[in-house]
């Protein structure tokens, strides 16, 4: 009887100190690989001419005025620009 409970704590503690293993091995698997940027995403910041804030260029809405491409953070800005080279012709 009693060396049945010491055979399962036994087996218990060998399946215990395997999942230890595991966790090390994988943890090191994963630092070991460089992190993935993820897709989509740039990182370009451009400035909003209007409201002078820093957005995500894939976020932004691209204006093209006269040639040059112009970047606002909401279609609002980007009519407010609008109406102010406009206004200035």
């Amino acid at each position: 009887m009693i060396a049945g409970i010491i055979k399962i704590i036994f087996y218990v503690i060998l399946a215990y100190i395997g999942y230890l293993f595991f966790r090390f091995f994988r943890a090191l698997n994963k630092a070991s690989k460089a992190p993935r940027a993820s897709k989509g995403t740039s990182g370009m910041m451009v400035k909003d001419d209007i409201c002078n804030t820093y957005i995500p260029k894939e976020n932004a809405i691209r204006q093209i005025y006269e040639g040059k491409e112009y970047y606002f953070c909401s279609s609002e800005c980007r009519q407010r620009f609008l109406e102010q080279k406009k206004s200035r012709q």
